[in-house]
């Protein structure tokens, strides 16, 4: 996916920002030296998360004079959204820690990463539509499901708790999308994958907010999720790219 970037230094940025990026994700829980919950430090948490910005908007940079242009504007927007939400949920925004915040700034990321896949599905002329409906389909109800299981059931519904299935529909969105395009085309498997691994990590987040599930490390394991899904979405750019050229 890098080789087909104009020049060197654009591959060699790339590559360490993802470097730099899985240094700070995996040693942070190697070497952290948290509780039984979680071992990464927050710092070496959000900034990784920024990381990944940087490298969202390195992307649009060097390929704003092609048609991957549209794909990875919407991309680079939807990173810097997730990382919105990372400051919510750490608390680092005035006002503390919102997890209303922080839903609604992965949500629209969302709107935006589903946006970035049914514009170059079609662009690409991959819309079938028994795979990108179905798949859709299918995924909106596992999110669903996931949903009902992990937030709602055996609960006293709040408002947080209904605001959770449309947030949980979104994802479940983005995750069906993705699949719909990598059944055409397997170069947008880590794409899938990384969607999907996003919905599975917010799974296992809503648990531990939800219904107090607590396990060894849960808090690294939701990162450990979710860090990859981010980076498996954003490094999808180079994917539309090498199908252009």
């Amino acid at each position: 996916m890098f080789t087909y970037l104009d020049t060197p230094w654009q591959r060699y940025w790339l590559i360490i920002l993802l470097a730099v990026w899985a240094i700070l994700l995996f040693g942070g829980f190697i070497f952290g030296r948290g509780d039984t919950t979680r071992r990464m430090p927050t710092w070496t948490r959000i900034t990784s998360s920024f990381v990944l910005v940087i490298a969202a908007w390195s992307w649009f940079a060097f390929t704003l004079e092609t048609q991957v242009a549209h794909f990875a504007l919407l991309i680079a927007l939807g990173m810097s959204l997730g990382f919105a939400g990372d400051l919510f949920m750490a608390g680092l925004l005035p006002g503390g820690r919102s997890v209303i915040g922080g839903m609604a700034a992965f949500g629209l990321g969302h709107i935006l990463y589903i946006s970035a896949i049914l514009t170059v599905g079609n662009q690409l002329g991959l819309n079938a539509d028994v795979p990108r409906w179905s798949a859709l389909v299918a995924w909106l109800i596992i999110g669903a499901l996931g949903w009902y299981f992990v937030v709602f059931r055996s609960q006293r519904a709040t408002t947080l708790h209904w605001a959770a299935l449309p947030y949980a529909l979104l994802l479940a969105g983005t995750a069906g999308l993705a699949t719909g395009l990598a059944l055409q085309a397997t170069v947008f498997v880590p794409l899938a994958t990384g969607a999907v691994l996003f919905l599975l990590s917010d799974l296992i987040l809503a648990a531990e907010l939800f219904n107090n599930a607590r396990f060894p490390f849960i808090g690294d394991v939701v990162w450990l999720t979710y860090g990859p899904a981010q980076a498996l979405i954003l490094y999808a750019v180079g994917a539309v790219y090498a199908f252009l050229i």
